[in-house]
């Protein structure tokens, strides 16, 4: 009898950390020229990611809100709002956090003013493709808005059908081309980071920010079960620690929807009604990404802090009510979240390509602690979401 040997492959945070790596070792001996073949690639896939970015929104944000119509009763409304509500605060939660801590730990630096590879004063492609998105993207948000909310009032089974395989291909894309290919896109920003001399404020900015991130998703997760607890009036630390489990393999999966069957066992052991529990641990896992809101608006505020640039709460409240929607349409691959979240980077906080990689490279180091902050959250949500279900039981009794 033989087994197979299991193939080994390298997840997409190690990728990232040794392209990182990689782009400064390269940059002490890397010849112009290859520098700017180099620059020429990054143009190239910088264009290809604006124009797919407004097809990304429209394939993942319209089939997400046709689908919610299919859903029955008042169970479904409910988790979606304190999905929503509960992602929301958290990136108000982050926002004044990053206000009152980075002041004290980061400095204001002119220099980080990066701006485009294409743009550079030092390293520029030999040549660049103009790729043109089909609309913009305010145009792909409002569109996927009307075509997901006419799919869900209209019940229809064939404009749903086709939203759903423009989503499975939009998917395909951010599989099998996006994700695989940042890697090299992230050496390409910081080799020539590094041959321009900025490098070591990134590095320095991505230590601090991680810190700052890994404190806050403990202090939410922590908020998160006190009002659970106070809702459903269970001892919330008691419900925190039954979640441990589904926290740790989350840690190791980087994917919500891997770590379902550890999250629904976890929440049952906290009391939830299975049938409960069966209903809104799934839904959660992808509507509730209350970590990687956190985690975005805390990376974004660095980068946009340390460049000087404008960072008022009027600017971020547009963009985390905007995120929160988002999130529901991100895809459930490892870095899914930050990919979703581009469009408005772009078009509310003016993020470029570069401050897209940058992003992306910043987010990713941390992913697996914003899906373990998720996941876990999930058992808050479904511990309130138990305490209204079996109210209402007993109003019907």
């Amino acid at each position: 009898m033989t087994h197979k040997k299991k193939k080994f492959r390298l997840g997409l945070l190690p990728k990232v950390i040794i392209a990182i790596a990689l782009g400064i070792l390269c940059s002490l001996f890397f010849p112009v020229w290859a520098a700017k073949a180099i620059a020429t690639f990054n143009s190239l896939f910088s264009n290809f990611l604006g124009f797919i970015i407004p097809l990304l929104i429209l394939g993942l944000v319209a089939p997400g809100i046709a689908e919610m119509g299919k859903g029955a009763g008042k169970l479904l409304l409910i988790t979606v709002l304190l999905a929503y509500v509960s992602t929301v605060i958290a990136g108000y939660f982050s926002y004044f956090t990053c206000e009152l801590t980075y002041p004290a730990i980061l400095v204001k630096d002119p220099g980080f003013a990066l701006t485009s590879l294409s743009d550079s004063t030092g390293i520029k492609p030999f040549f660049t493709v103009d790729m043109p998105p089909v609309f913009g993207v305010m145009s792909a948000l409002i569109l996927a808005f009307v075509l997901g909310l006419g799919a869900a009032y209209s019940k229809s089974v064939t404009m749903t059908k086709v939203l759903e395989e423009f989503r499975d291909i939009i998917n395909l894309i951010i599989k099998n081309v996006i994700i695989p290919v940042l890697p090299f896109f992230i050496f390409g920003i910081f080799l020539i980071l590094s041959m321009e001399g900025q490098v070591s404020s990134v590095l320095k900015l991505f230590l601090k920010v991680i810190l700052v991130i890994f404190a806050m998703h403990i202090v939410w997760l922590v908020l998160q079960f006190i009002v659970a607890g106070a809702i459903s009036r269970k001892n919330p630390f008691r419900c925190l620690w039954n979640m441990l489990p589904a926290y740790v393999t989350a840690l190791g999966t980087q994917s919500s929807a891997a770590t379902i069957p550890v999250t629904l066992a976890q929440t049952r052991k906290n009391g939830v009604d299975h049938g409960v529990s069966s209903f809104t641990v799934p839904l959660c896992a992808t509507i509730h990404l209350a970590g990687s809101t956190l985690k975005i608006v805390a990376c974004a505020f660095a980068i946009m802090y340390m460049m000087g640039l404008p960072t008022g709460i009027g600017l971020y409240t547009g963009f985390i009510f905007m995120l929160g929607i988002t999130m529901v349409a991100a895809p459930g691959v490892p870095g899914g979240a930050i990919m979703a979240a581009l469009a408005i980077l772009e078009s509310i906080l003016g993020f470029d390509a570069t401050l897209q990689a940058l992003m992306i490279a910043l987010y990713i180091t941390m992913d697996s602690f914003g899906t373990a902050c998720n996941v876990t959250g999930d058992g808050a949500i479904s511990l309130i979401v138990d305490k209204i279900y079996s109210n209402r039981n007993k109003r019907a009794e």
